[in-house]
């Protein structure tokens, strides 16, 4: 690689590029997708559409800002020097674990479950080791957050999940 490459600034220009790149890629993606509008007069296209236009539209800016000075204000990073595979595992855990139950306990337990391992996962790698307490504000965390999404594809998008009641609600 060349000096500038490897310069913040070269650096901080490819990662723009690669947003780019990502943007045409999906809008490529799109091209693919029947435009027929549904109900609305939105069709299955649209979405793809709007990110991959949000995106480039935040590519452009990254190598625009990178360009003419690179990233500034830019806060030293926190953390080690090297990843901390402890944080990874409890991630991966999460992630893992809701792949594996979501059928069986359904969307918001699911989701729950992966988010409370995910931070757990980041909160031991920062150096907390939580307590019953915190732990019980991240479950209600999790299901604030988890609940709402599933209402909302559930009942407003008609998108089924799975859930653990035959009612829809849960």
């Amino acid at each position: 690689m060349t000096r500038e490459a490897t310069s913040p600034r070269g650096v901080q220009t490819l990662v723009g590029a690669a947003v780019v790149l990502t943007a045409l890629g999906l809008a490529f993606g799109a091209l693919r997708i029947p435009g027929e509008a549904g109900y609305g007069g939105v069709g299955p296209n649209f979405l793809p559409w709007v990110v991959a236009a949000a995106l480039l539209v935040c590519g452009i800016l990254i190598v625009r800002e990178a360009r003419t000075g690179g990233f500034r204000e830019m806060a030293e990073p926190s953390g080690g020097e090297r990843a901390w595979w402890p944080g990874v595992v409890w991630v991966s855990a999460g992630m893992l674990a809701n792949a594996a139950l979501i059928t069986t306990i359904g969307f918001i337990l699911g989701c729950t479950l992966c988010y409370l391992l995910a931070v757990q996962g980041l909160r031991r790698a920062q150096g907390e080791r939580p307590g019953p307490r915190t732990m019980l504000v991240d479950i209600v965390t999790g299901l604030a957050i988890s609940a709402p999404v599933f209402w909302l594809f559930t009942k407003f998008l008609a998108i089924n999940l799975p859930g653990l009641t035959g009612t829809g609600w849960i």
